[in-house]
């Protein structure tokens, strides 16, 4: 979801918290909801699925400093996206294209051209500046060359899947007008796509300047990416570290694949699924399953008893042996 469309949901109603809620109680209080609706305990319920994702998602943003200023300018607004510009005919947008930069500004290595990106952008005069060099404006009024038209940068959020999948959204325009846009499969976090060609025009006949979109991604409650490949940390209980076990493991919006784990297997230990990853056209990464360790909180007489058992029959090992000779040094 394009963070524009953040208009039409109260994340602040979704948590259940006032506008001024501070940090720790955010964090408080999403946590007790997670909790509460996690699907690991509402197997089954469509409902309780459904309340989880959006309570997820309200949490990334208002968690999230610069995103949460961002959300409470937009919902502020009371209308959708906005835009600013510099020179003549700007409008009084602010949002998704929220500046309008002169000059060329550093190109993004490794950019990406999309042909079929904004393509409804209104054309608007610009404004005289200075040309290349500090030089005057070029052309029939100066020396130097035509000056080159204004870039426009624009930012957008999109979900986790959403850059992973790749996926069609909608933007809007800066005439008001709904527009789609194709983000490709495998965005990452933080990156520019350059539109060449798209941005405003030269006051002076020259060459039309860019977009530079940048691309924000919300965090994925479960999953984090490295490259192409998606990693998942996955909660393995002792015994089945110590004596081996076949347990699932989630997969992004796909069904749980099986993963042997072998006896002995210690915490930390990564287990890797071929071409469960992000999949782009330049390639396929893998899921990256971490095993971690899940020491129990309670125990009952029962089991108090079979592992004190057990540790007066366990090998009679330091496990910090190595670690207290390698930091004698």
């Amino acid at each position: 979801m394009a963070s524009q469309d953040w208009f039409d949901k109260d994340f602040y109603q979704t948590l259940g918290v006032s506008k001024d809620v501070s940090d720790a109680d955010l964090k408080k209080t999403y946590r007790k909801l997670a909790r509460k609706y996690h699907p690991d305990s509402n197997q089954g319920d469509a409902a309780a699925e459904a309340k989880f994702k959006e309570i997820s998602e309200a949490y990334s943003v208002l968690s999230d400093p610069e995103q949460r200023k961002e959300y409470d300018q937009i919902r502020a607004m009371g209308s959708g996206a906005r835009f600013t510009a510099g020179g003549q005919g700007a409008g009084g947008f602010e949002d998704v294209f929220s500046a309008f930069q002169q000059g060329r500004g550093a190109r993004y290595n490794g950019t990406e051209d999309f042909d079929d990106i904004f393509s409804m952008f209104g054309q608007q005069p610009g404004g005289f500046g200075s040309g290349r060099f500090g030089q005057p404006t070029g052309g029939f009024r100066g020396f130097g060359g035509p000056t080159r038209g204004a870039d426009v940068t624009a930012r957008t959020t999109i979900d986790f899947i959403t850059a992973t999948k790749g996926e069609t959204i909608t933007l809007q325009g800066e005439d008001g007008r709904p527009f789609k846009v194709k983000i490709p499969a495998g965005v990452a976090d933080g990156q520019k796509i350059r539109l060449r060609g798209r941005g405003r025009p030269s006051p002076d006949g020259g060459e039309q300047g860019d977009i530079v979109v940048a691309i924000t991604v919300r965090p994925h409650p479960v999953f984090t990416r490295e490259g192409l490949n998606l990693r998942v940390i996955v909660p393995v209980t002792f015994t089945e570290a110590a004596l081996g076990a076949t347990i699932e493991v989630p997969t992004l919006g796909g069904d749980p694949v099986k993963l042997r784990v072998a006896p002995g297997t210690p915490s930390g230990r990564v287990l890797r699924v071929k071409g469960r990853g992000v999949a782009t056209q330049k390639g396929t990464g893998d899921l990256l399953a971490e095993v971690q360790v899940a020491v129990p909180s309670h125990l009952d007489d029962a089991a108090r008893e079979a592992l004190e058992r057990f540790h007066d029959l366990e090998p009679k090992e330091n496990p910090r042996a190595d670690l207290m000779s390698k930091a004698r040094g």
